[in-house]
């Protein structure tokens, strides 16, 4: 699982109304599923080729078969035979002649012949039946353990480098006393192996210890900040939404039932991973990622 999808659409009328309007839907539907959606567009070969070099990293290729000068079979081509890349494509037309266009690789693409009736609503239909598709294909149980560490351990960076700036900042001083004291007295009941470590009472020591300023010891203290700078305070649902969530899949027994479906077993509870559920984590992973941001952003304009 991701949370970043990348398309490029070549079309030679991209900016007209039809496609503009798809380009709405097709981002939208995607936003409403939580990802950062980006959206390149060409007119023709040569410019989706420049784009392509520039940036190789894309969930979907749509193109039209006619592309003014250039057609739509370069586009597949150049990407099949000289990038040697699976990258899913879309491949449609109103003309009769889109399947028999003959092509070096043709595995991983969709045909879509436009019909006059319903030409637009349809292609719209097709595309998103086809992102369906390569989002449950990136959806993989154990891709998604992946994706779950790497997105919290950048968030919990994110939030130790503003509870660090925070502790530390003077004009709060008299505020954070309480929340130190805190700390330490959390530390003395967790960590009797570093007992001597805490007692010094020395913050810098503290903060370079992971072992004695756990996740807990950050959210805590990210939260009593927040409410000493009067910002809403997330930090329960943090917990609740991204460390629990990731110490339940960093944990977590991969196994198998009777039908082959693959699920992780969390202390005797069965997790399956669905649709819905991948849904909620990149969801929550981004309203987090968008909070920690607003902080950050607040601060610097305070400093």
């Amino acid at each position: 699982m991701k949370l970043d999808y990348k398309i490029i659409w070549v079309e030679d009328k991209i900016d007209t109304k039809p496609f503009t309007s798809l380009r709405g839907n097709v981002k939208k539907y995607l936003e409403d599923e939580f990802f950062n959606v980006s959206i390149e567009t060409a007119e023709d070969f040569e410019e989706f080729k420049q784009k392509y070099e520039d940036n190789e990293t894309f969930d979907l290729i749509i193109t039209d078969l006619n592309l003014n000068e250039s057609h739509g079979s370069q586009v597949i081509d150049f990407v099949r035979d000289e990038k040697h890349i699976l990258t899913e494509i879309f491949f449609y037309s109103a003309n009769s002649e889109l399947t028999s266009t003959k092509l070096v690789n043709n595995s991983r693409i969709t045909f879509h012949q436009m019909d006059e009736a319903s030409a637009y609503r349809e292609l719209g239909n097709s595309i998103i039946e086809l992102i369906d598709l390569t989002i449950s294909m990136f959806q993989h149980i154990v891709t998604m353990r992946g994706m779950i560490m790497q997105e919290t351990s950048s968030l919990d960076l994110k939030m130790e480098n503003i509870v660090k700036s925070q502790l530390k900042n003077p004009v709060l001083s008299d505020s954070i006393k309480p929340v130190l004291e805190n700390i330490f007295d959390n530390i003395f009941a967790r960590a009797s192996e570093k007992l001597n470590k805490a007692k010094a009472r020395k913050i810098k020591i503290v903060l370079k210890d992971n072992v004695l300023f756990d996740s807990s010891q950050k959210v805590y203290a990210l939260g009593e900040i927040l409410n000493i700078l009067k910002e809403e305070n997330f930090s329960e649902d943090y917990i609740k939404e991204i460390i629990n969530i990731r110490n339940q899949f960093a944990h977590a027994e991969l196994m198998k039932d009777e039908d082959g479906n693959e699920y992780f077993k969390v202390k005797n509870e069965e997790v399956y991973f669905d649709k819905g559920l991948c849904r909620d984590i990149r969801k929550n992973i981004n309203k987090h990622t968008q909070n920690i941001s607003n902080i950050e952003n607040k601060i610097k304009s305070k400093a």
